[in-house]
């Protein structure tokens, strides 16, 4: 672990910058799906398949790519993933049929772990004490791509077409990706296991290290809950008294920008509060955030102040948690933040799948009280988190 900082504002302010264009790619199809189905002639199931396999590769690289960050030097990694990256855009934008694009996404999201190949290697440029800054600063990008990927792709493909949002990802990438290898230190790997003893190892650092177990399920709880709102608000605002349209409906992911505040804030205050502290601060802040929404389920106000006190506290929490988790072992921070932004990005599906459920059998303040569910769990598992980790 260094004990002098090695990195630079500028290169900080460029990895976050690659970071929100690399996290936008996993949400870029969702706003262009109505325009991909009328092309190819698709059914609602087959035009969701696109974003299913996003994700999937999304998932699979945090399961087998991830790892790599700790036996391959990360410049390189990324560079590879960087490639991939563009060639996968390319494949999507030339897709003759669904069959072309499908192996196009998912290689998309296979190559966007650049996220989290990133994320490793500017917590290990920096000492313990900027750890938390810096972090921050890093989730404020990637909360910045998430958000504002579907109205950027929206925007391009209502004037130039659905494949112009995957030339625009290929020109992202490449301009990146060059920027990247120019700028990126070179750094040495932590360790020469083979491929599969990598990945065994992966899981026995799960089994072995408790925290981390703990801090998997307190993420994936919270997680959880975020996207229980997030996939069934535009349902709960179609309908009376709001009766939005898509368009309207996704100003909402304006109002979520709150939450780039929350992740820098977090930054500052983890380490005179503690992570401990201010993950459980920061839930309660998504309870009363929930509670408001719940109770006063038809008031746009309430709505609104709700989402903000929501994403505020979901940044700030994951800000905090990932503070603790690469200061579980420094020879291993690839391996357990993927392990670990597995059960995150797992929580975050299971929190999508029961809150539509939630909402079929009880509307909107079924939505909220199954959130508060998770986030009480989230806290429970954060009060045996280790009081201080070290940071």
């Amino acid at each position: 672990m260094n004990t002098t900082p090695t990195i630079s504002k500028l290169l900080l302010f460029l990895m976050t910058a690659a970071i929100a264009a690399t996290a936008a790619n996993l949400y870029y199809s969702q706003p262009i799906l109505p325009l991909i189905a009328q092309e190819f002639g698709l059914t609602n199931t087959k035009t969701g398949s696109v974003i299913a396999l996003t994700q999937f590769g999304y998932a699979a690289a945090l399961l087998f790519i991830s790892p790599l960050g700790d036996s391959v030097p990360r410049k390189r990694l990324i560079a590879i993933l960087s490639i991939l990256l563009v060639l996968s855009s390319l494949l999507a934008v030339t897709a003759p049929n669904l069959t072309v694009l499908l192996i196009g996404v998912f290689f998309i999201g296979l190559s966007a772990n650049i996220t989290q190949q990133l994320i490793p290697f500017a917590a290990s440029l920096v000492t313990p004490k900027e750890k938390g800054a810096t972090l921050g600063t890093l989730m404020m990008g990637l909360t910045v791509g998430i958000l504002l990927s579907r109205t950027l792709s929206g925007s391009v493909a209502e004037y130039f077409g659905w494949r112009a949002v995957f030339v625009m990802s290929a020109l992202l990438a490449t301009i990146f990706g060059l920027l990247l290898y120019k700028a990126l230190p070179h750094n040495t790997a932590h360790t020469n296991l083979k491929y599969t003893q990598l990945l065994k190892s992966t899981f026995v650092l799960f089994k072995k290290h408790r925290s981390l177990q703990i801090f998997t399920f307190a993420g994936a709880s919270w997680f959880a809950a975020f996207n229980a709102l997030w996939a069934t608000l535009a349902i709960h605002v179609s309908h009376a008294p709001f009766n939005y349209n898509a368009q309207q409906a996704g100003l909402f992911g304006v109002i979520a920008l709150a939450g780039v505040m929350g992740a820098k804030s977090s930054g500052k205050w983890v380490n005179k509060l503690g992570s401990k502290s201010l993950v459980k601060i920061a839930l309660f802040i998504i309870a009363i955030g929930f509670i408001i929404t719940g109770v006063y389920a038809n008031s746009l106000t309430a709505l609104i102040i709700g989402i903000i006190l929501i994403d505020f506290g979901v940044f700030s929490a994951q800000v905090a948690n990932q503070v603790r988790v690469f200061s579980i072992d420094p020879n291993a921070q690839s391996r357990i933040n993927g392990v670990y932004m597995l059960g995150y990005y797992l929580g975050g599906a299971l929190g999508s799948l029961a809150g539509v459920k939630a909402y079929q059998y009880y509307a909107w303040p079924g939505v909220a009280c199954l959130s508060i569910g998770f986030v009480l769990l989230a806290l429970t598992f954060n009060y045996f988190a280790p009081k201080q980790q070290e940071l």
